[in-house]
């Protein structure tokens, strides 16, 4: 009975939610475009399944993925498992909670709808050129050292603001490089850093954050377990450029090589 309760509140809050965006598309197609839209039965039905599913997937976050991320934090810190006593603890003793982060980062990245997505479209669009599972592991490599160097601050209490800022710096000094070797990829990793913090990272993430920081001694939810998004977000587009610029490379070595053996044959 509690489930069929949780289920009908969540399904009324999930309507009030997409009513708005059903407003703007009616009054878009009645007032300024002025025509009956094609396929409207398929279009309704595809709505009520766009309902049915964030409801589930709603109540799958408050029922499985926030727990998951928070017991796992909850039981990677617990002093009886890492063999320490509680008082005394250095950030090597939470490498266990390193290797985690990484791992669960790499993988929710690999399952990220969005990211999936955007992957196949540039896929489309550069004919080719750029891989699917390519960029898909690029940006994955990116989440996982992102949130597992954000586990790492939570874990040492270092102050958010300086990672956010030799990042954006390291960033800025990438995008200026690859805007004169490899411009097309520059809005892409831009891109690749929002799809990431979308359905499946956001959740497993930010209760991982929270759960380290409740879990650890001497750190707040509230200041130590936010921010741990941010890095989700920023090191896919550095490691994204980062590849661009390593093919780059690699494209130059390859000519330079190419024409010393024209040279050598001539």
């Amino acid at each position: 009975m509690a489930l069929l309760t949780h289920l009908w509140t969540t399904t009324a809050a999930t309507v009030l939610d997409v009513l708005p965006i059903v407003a703007i598309l009616v009054f878009f197609q009645i007032a300024v475009i002025r025509r009956r839209p094609p396929n409207l039965r398929r279009m309704v039905y595809g709505f009520v399944y766009v309902l049915l599913g964030l409801t589930l997937f709603l109540v799958g976050l408050e029922e499985a993925l926030f727990p998951i991320g928070e017991i796992m934090a909850r039981q990677l810190t617990d002093p009886d498992f890492l063999g320490i006593d509680a008082v005394g603890v250095s950030w090597q003793d939470y490498l266990w909670v390193f290797a985690f982060a990484a791992a669960i980062g790499f993988a929710t990245t690999i399952a990220e709808p969005s990211l999936i997505a955007v992957a196949v479209k540039a896929n489309q669009v550069s004919g080719g050129t750029i891989s699917v599972w390519g960029l898909r592991i690029t940006v994955a490599i990116g989440v996982a050292t992102g949130v597992s160097l954000g586990t790492f601050r939570i874990v040492t209490g270092t102050p958010l603001h300086w990672y956010i800022i030799a990042g954006y710096a390291a960033l800025i000094l990438q995008t200026m490089r690859a805007v004169r070797v490899a411009a097309p990829i520059v809005p892409l990793a831009y891109d690749s850093g929002g799809v990431t913090t979308s359905t499946v990272t956001v959740p497993l993430v930010a209760a991982l954050g929270l759960g380290l920081a409740s879990t650890i001694p001497g750190r707040s939810p509230v200041i130590d377990g936010f921010g741990l998004i941010a890095f989700a977000s920023l090191f896919p587009m550095i490691s994204v450029l980062g590849y661009a610029d390593l093919s780059a490379w690699r494209r130059r070595r390859r000519r330079a090589r190419d024409a010393e053996q024209q040279g050598r044959k001539t």
